[in-house]
């Protein structure tokens, strides 16, 4: 059995792990290796490594920084398709998906490539007699990054190539269901000529988890995952004393409007909801038909939703693949089961989906649900699958009560053909990512990702601007170079500007 192991200080590991959990290929159902799981020790060892390299990694100039970043990019460039490779082995999506990911992923390291704008500071000139004032940002030292499987190159991305670009170094705790990615991309920054011990990777389950958050050398914890880790990660981490952003779960809704070109929408909504098996952060689970629209909607998302060829995530011809674990299929047929106990139609079950040549594979085809009601389990909870539901709403009002009213603000999507509707949706809408005809609002690396409500905890957004302000922190200086001739005499009040 092919073993997983850390990567700490510029090599791969084994540190003093001794326990190990099961990775598997979700296409077959069959485990194809294991994974460390590493005790607070291997934290501890990580965390050393990765304050020593700040030591001089923080004083590297911006350039020698860029340059790291600039051969990053072409790495992950060449690589790409044995990155995706990796990527559908072990999470189960198509490789087309994971080729999309790794792009997006790539994105963040190019605006990294060009850190040395983003960290420009600040200079006012006399702003009293003979004083001048200027700002400018330093790096925090050890940050940490807890990420979810589902997206094991890109969200990791969004998170420490800004970091090492701002001069801190980094301690990454991937998802222990698809960790060799990350291990992958240990290798490609190393090969980029990133010093040792500037990028490290434990694997780990909760132990490691805990100890990362109250560990007293890290400074920062980037995370993603559902929102009860969010908000226990959040609070934990902010109680030992350090800077934290939280993104947890979401329940994304598309309001789709009877003005709109009703096959566009159900095409995008299709890919929207089924495209990585549902197991998309910002997936849309929640179509909210309004008025006329639902009579139509509904035959048109059925015929698209059959027409998914599901399959094996190295298979070209699939367009999706499995979910990631037996627990995640039974979850996802428990969600639909539930709704059709509490009156939801079911108008396509993928609950008993086969796959020709993988019996074993963790399969839930697409599955739609009509008449759905805010009250059901269905709707209320987050399900992470290839489950979309139809909620029939009289107005455009109704839909943004009903959105507003979620605990979760991720993302939101709305289709129509009337710029008025589009307008009053995005200034109306209590969710932090917007999408006009565009069911994925997923923003640009120079941009910022992240929602409101129970879907984000911390006051800063991840990658871009924000991801440049959560990783640094600023210093303001006041000064004077007195005059021999124009002695400045000391006071006793509070200095004012003169």
């Amino acid at each position: 059995m092919r073993t997983i192991e850390h990567w700490i200080g510029g090599s791969t590991t084994s540190a003093g792990s001794t326990r190990t959990a099961p990775v598997w290929d979700p296409a077959t159902g069959e485990q194809q290796a294991q994974v460390l799981l590493a005790e607070p020790s291997d934290v501890d060892t990580a965390v050393a490594a990765a304050s020593k390299a700040f030591e001089s990694w923080g004083d590297v100039s911006l350039s020698r920084r860029t340059r790291v970043m600039f051969r990053m990019r072409e790495l992950l460039e060449r690589h790409e398709g044995e990155l995706a490779r990796i990527v559908a082995s072990e999470h189960g999506k198509v490789v087309a998906d994971a080729r999309g990911e790794i792009i997006r992923g790539r994105e963040v390291v190019e605006y990294a490539c060009g850190i040395s704008s983003a960290l420009k500071g600040g200079y006012s000139d006399q702003v009293s007699t003979d004083v001048d004032a200027y700002t400018f940002r330093q790096p925090l030292g050890v940050c940490a990054g807890i990420t979810p499987f589902n997206f094991p190159v890109m969200v990791p991305l969004w998170m420490h190539p800004l970091a090492i670009a701002c001069g801190n170094t980094f301690v990454l705790k991937p998802s222990e269901r698809d960790p060799s990615a990350s291990l992958f991309v240990a290798q490609l920054y190393a090969d980029a000529g990133l010093p040792d011990g500037v990028f490290n990777v434990v694997n780990g389950d909760k132990a490691a988890v805990d100890t990362v958050l109250d560990h007293p050398g890290i400074a920062a914890v980037s995370f993603v995952g559902s929102t009860p880790i969010a908000r226990y990660v959040h609070d934990r981490a902010a109680a030992s004393g350090k800077r934290v952003q939280a993104l947890g779960g979401a329940k994304n809704h598309a309001v789709v409007l009877p003005d709109a070109d009703l096959d566009y929408a159900a095409d995008h909504l299709t890919a929207a909801a089924f495209g990585s098996a549902g197991q998309r952060c910002m997936a849309i689970s929640v179509a909210v038909a309004v008025g006329a629209a639902g009579d139509a909607l509904v035959p048109l998302l059925a015929e698209k939703a059959r027409a998914v060829r599901v399959g094996p995530g190295q298979d070209p011809g699939s367009e999706m693949g499995p979910l990631v674990t037996p627990q995640a299929k039974a979850r996802v047929t428990e969600a639909v089961a539930s709704g059709d106990a509490q009156g939801a139609v079911v108008v396509v079950d993928g609950r008993d989906l086969e796959v020709a040549g993988h019996p074993g594979g963790f399969f839930v085809g697409p599955s739609l649900l009509d008449r759905v009601t805010d009250r059901m389990d269905v709707y209320r909870e987050e399900v992470f699958g290839p489950v979309l539901v139809v909620v029939r709403v009289d107005s455009l009002d109704e839909a943004l009560r009903l959105i507003n009213a979620n605990p979760y603000g991720n993302g939101t999507a709305i289709f129509t053909s009337d710029g008025e509707s589009a307008r009053r949706f995005q200034r109306q809408v209590r969710v932090g990512m917007i999408g006009i005809n565009v069911p994925i609002p997923v923003p640009m690396a120079h941009f910022s990702f992240g929602g409101w409500k129970d879907s984000l905890f911390g006051d800063t957004h991840v990658h871009g601007p924000e991801g440049v302000v959560f990783y640094t922190q600023g210093k303001v200086v006041t000064s004077r170079w007195p005059h021999v001739q124009r002695p400045v005499e000391a006071a006793f009040n509070f200095p004012t500007a003169h």
